[in-house]
């Protein structure tokens, strides 16, 4: 057994001869230290180099604009037991209405809105659909189902934007309650 004080006859350079060396346990320790460590840092023996390249697409933000609100106009039920019958408006802004069972009179309109954004980007459109609520009964609905585009591809950067119609339609039926039915719907650009 050796102690740190002891004296180690270390045989170095057998090349040239035996040389004999006298080291304490101070400078023992170190070599060995040097030594277990330099085969942790050495370079691996067979690296391999690869290049990869780098891409960033910077985007102005978006803003959405409503320039004017969507409506269906006033629809009057006939008489009789029947369901089913449909009023709307396309996005293209071709209106519908169910001539068997419904009267529909004033101005249908789209929902139009305008995006700005930078320029050549695909945006996507996403509007849900929408619970209108009776305003004179609240527990009466209707659902609107809305036509938006989907996607869009901007063709500036910033003003003038492009505009885009959102449509609609809702489902109705003989028992459907009288009164003025209102929704607020959620439409939501964003880069595609």
């Amino acid at each position: 057994m050796v102690d740190q004080k002891s004296t180690i006859l270390v045989e170095t350079a057998p090349i040239m001869g035996v040389v004999w060396q006298r080291w304490t346990g101070k400078r023992r320790t170190m070599a060995l230290a040097a030594a277990c460590s330099a085969g942790l840092f050495a370079p691996p023996a067979h690296a391999a180099t690869q290049n990869a390249s780098v891409n960033a697409n910077v985007v102005k933000p978006l803003t959405l604009t409503s320039l004017q609100n969507l409506d269906l106009g006033t629809i009057t039920l006939k008489l009789g037991t029947w369901s089913g019958a449909t009023v709307g408006i396309s996005r293209a802004g071709v209106f519908s209405c169910n001539a068997t069972n419904l009267v529909c009179t004033g101005l249908a309109q789209v929902a139009r809105y305008n995006v700005t954004g930078t320029n050549k980007q695909t945006i996507t459109i996403s509007a849900p659909s929408v619970t209108m609520v009776n305003q004179g009964d609240a527990t009466k609905t209707l659902t609107l189902v809305l036509d938006s585009p989907g996607t869009i591809q901007l063709t500036s950067s910033g003003a003038p934007g492009n505009n885009f119609d959102i449509g609609g339609s809702i489902a109705l039926s003989s028992t459907t309650a009288s009164g003025t039915y209102q929704g607020t719907f959620n439409v939501t650009a964003d880069y595609q």
